[in-house]
């Protein structure tokens, strides 16, 4: 499938590499650790997205591609089982248009007309894989499917459940059975009960259940977990079972396994998409949760010869539900304000279970949400807006907040009204306010919200942050409504100790929850943190758009906090006029949209920057500022904005005199970059742009994203352009890839 997207093929790879990383984390969460960080949902566009890119760019392919992949590793607290047959995964259908392909790509690639499949149509059980393998009719061995290839040994668990027979009559001498691990929604509504009696930690859904349950080093505590099992598939074998899916699946169940009696043959796609329909309707009926339809080739021979990709049968797909829904009533729009000031509308809702989770909250995004549009002006929900008292359709998957899909109008109270989106912050009355190209409005109180106060000194305890042990969120919201020793700034944090001991009676030792070792662990905790590195300071500090990678880009470049400020300070009023340009630029494209004209942006920005080269001080240190790699105007703007903000500098410089700030490590001198300002450009073939930039950096180089006359050297790969021509108008030296890797690589 062709992208619509014009991406680079460095764009590409870093996109690849953050896809690797993602969902590698979320199958050792899923299949490993049982307990999802994502929603099937988000991994499933996330898998889609990286197919889509390596369709487009085969040749970008990484060895660790997730495409590659199964499953994840095998926990190291179980015994390892190699499957004699791989336990690969499915790929997925999520159109009806996918499900019709599935059918030609199968056909095609047997060169056979429609007549001559057939298939089978199975729901998707949303547990875990199973393989039970049984030799004379014995059951020796049970694992799960691990990363696909190695899985982990439970043969004590499975024996526990009632659903896996221990012996079989009249089977094969050599028998893999294989099938999914469940708990039905009774069952695991009881557990859960039984579960909180006990005071431990319920489960979030039947999966996680019967995963955990299954994984269980104590085989009694599998025993004591209702389990079931459904069997749906095969492995090794030493003959075969029938000659086709369907007849291989009967056998099964006459060999005393529980089978799902809602597989049936279909003769078209138009079959297979009226059964799942038909599955569709059924599911929030059938006691235990399915995620979907698998559909199968029948005929066993055809199996063989469609075979595998490398994950993936070419003759089985899986037909994936949409997000499960379900409707309930608005009783309220609550807001929230978040560290950056943002006003975050919340959905209050009669509580509904969608999933097997009951749901109360959702979130709104912003107020053109609310009223059915979305951030390009374009309608969502056919236009309808949703208002306190709606019979709204909510949807969910996995632990995330829940959103609403739709709004019921036929049930719409007659005396409700458009929600009106407050214009002023609801934590401290300041002025709401939305920029022109921001989708969010923000109060504009700063440190006088309590709101943003509070989140904000969350954000500086956090774990990459200052990370201090024992102030945590719940003792931050402690110290900001204590009377006697608050923490309203982060400079207070290390005014703690001094305030407690001067304090004549209010001592923290004192406290309901304290006492005097835990009182003298966290002043040490604080004092430790005394000394820190500058990259950890300035993510601290929650400055919009300046998250932990800007932050440490920004150490890198300026080496201490005196010269980083130094140089915003100097950049202000060449960065006030790049936001007046902005501003502009803004204004120009709404009149021509409302002129029915193109706007002339490029006029415009032109005249900007001619504007700007009159602040020729003030211009060369912002565009060192918005130059260094990582760093563009959004973060230099946000820099300049919070510093000159009288009330923030203020508390910033009091948290500076606090500290003792480490600059960032630096190399011997003998490194033939240190000190020097690099750029990369064109396309690097024998290592990425990251890895370039992180071998630079720590070799003691700064590294720009923008040729000027302070840079040093440029590295060139093919494609370079006008950072090319400009180093050479400037006479910067320009060295290529294997030249860099020379020079980097010296000793």
């Amino acid at each position: 499938m062709a992208m619509n997207e014009k991406l680079t093929e460095e764009a590409v790879k870093k996109e690849l590499e953050t896809l690797a990383v993602q969902l590698n984390q979320a199958n050792v969460a899923y299949h490993q650790a049982d307990d999802p960080e994502i929603t099937d949902a988000e991994y499933d566009a996330l898998k889609r997205r990286n197919a889509l890119l390596e369709d487009e760019f085969p040749h970008l392919q990484r060895p660790d591609s997730p495409s590659l992949q199964v499953g994840a590793a095998v926990s190291e607290k179980f015994g390892k089982v190699t499957h004699a047959v791989a336990m690969l995964s499915l790929g997925n259908a999520f159109e009806d248009d996918d499900v019709s392909d599935f059918d030609a790509r199968s056909r095609k690639f047997l060169n056979v007309g429609p007549e001559a499949i057939t298939y089978t149509a199975e729901p998707k059980i949303d547990g875990l894989s199973l393989s039970l393998r049984y030799e004379k009719g014995v059951l020796v061995q049970a694992a799960t499917r691990g990363d696909g290839a190695v899985g982990e040994d439970v043969t004590a668990n499975a024996k526990t459940i009632q659903d896996v027979p221990h012996r079989l009559a009249n089977a094969p001498d050599l028998l893999e059975v294989r099938g999914e691990v469940y708990m039905s929604h009774a069952d695991f509504a009881a557990l859960n009960a039984r579960q909180e009696e006990q005071g431990e930690k319920p489960f979030a859904n039947p999966r996680n259940a019967a995963a955990g349950s299954l994984r269980q080093l104590d085989s009694s505590v599998t025993r004591s977990r209702p389990l079931k099992f459904f069997a749906y598939a095969w492995g090794a074998l030493s003959e075969p079972l029938s000659d086709t899916q369907m007849g291989a699946i009967e056998r099964l169940k006459s060999l005393g396994f529980q089978t799902n009696d809602l597989t049936e043959i279909c003769d078209t796609p138009a079959d297979l998409i009226a059964h799942y329909r038909l599955i569709e309707e059924q599911r929030s009926g059938l006691g235990y949760d399915i995620d979907g339809v698998v559909y199968k080739v029948n005929d066993l021979s055809l199996q063989e010869r469609l075979g595998f990709r490398s994950t993936t049968p070419r003759w089985a797909i899986a037909h994936k539900f949409a997000a499960e829904l379900a409707w309930t009533r608005l009783e309220a729009i609550d807001i929230q304000v978040g560290r950056t000031g943002a006003l975050s509308p919340v959905a209050r809702l009669t509580p509904v279970t969608v999933g097997g989770v009951v749901v109360s909250n959702a979130t709104l995004h912003n107020e053109d949400y609310i009223r059915g549009f979305d951030n390009k002006g374009g309608e969502i929900r056919d236009g309808k807006d949703i208002r306190i008292g709606d019979f709204v359709q909510v949807y969910r998957a996995g632990d995330v907040i829940p959103k609403l899909a739709d709004v019921d109008l036929s049930k719409r109270p007659e005396d409700t009204e458009s929600f009106a989106f407050p214009a002023v912050c609801p934590e401290c009355g300041s002025p709401a306010v939305r920029e022109d190209e921001d989708a969010v409005r923000r109060c504009t109180g700063g440190l006088i919200c309590p709101a943003q106060a509070t989140e904000k000194l969350k954000h500086f305890v956090s774990r990459k942050a200052f990370d201090i042990e024992g102030l945590g969120a719940k003792q931050v919201e402690m110290f900001y409504e204590d009377a006697e020793l608050p923490i309203r700034t982060p400079a207070e944090i290390f005014t703690l100790a001094a305030r407690d001991t001067a304090h004549p009676i209010k001592k923290l030792k004192n406290r309901m929850g304290w006492g005097e070792q835990s009182a003298a662990n966290l002043f040490a905790a604080i004092e430790e943190k005394r000394h820190i590195p500058l990259g950890r300071v300035i993510f601290a500090l929650g400055i919009r758009h300046v998250g932990e990678v800007a932050a440490k880009d920004l150490a890198a470049h300026f080496g201490s906090w005196e010269s980083l400020v130094r140089a915003v300070d100097t950049a202000r009023p060449a960065a006030m006029a790049w936001r007046a340009a902005d501003l502009a630029e803004e204004a120009e494209r709404q009149q021509a949209k409302r002129d029915g004209r193109r706007a002339k942006i490029k006029e415009s920005r032109d005249q900007a920057i001619s504007a700007l080269n009159v602040l020729i001080t003030a211009t060369a240190a912002w565009n060192d500022l918005i130059g260094i790699d990582g760093i563009g105007a959004t973060v230099g703007l946000s820099l300049s904005e919070a510093l000159a903000n009288e009330d923030e500098r203020l508390a910033i410089d009091a948290l500076i005199a606090q500290l003792t700030i480490e600059a960032p490590a630096t190399v011997a001198s003998e490194s033939p970059v240190a000190g020097k300002t690099l750029v990369f450009t064109g396309k690097l073939e024998k290592m990425t742009r990251d890895e370039a930039k992180a071998r630079a950096e720590a070799l003691g180089a700064k590294v720009s994203g923008s040729v000027s006359a302070k840079t040093d050297l440029l590295i060139a790969g093919p494609g370079a352009g006008s950072k090319a021509k400009k180093a050479a108008d400037l006479g910067v030296e320009t060295i290529d890839e294997d030249t860099w890797i020379t020079l980097s690589s010296a000793k």
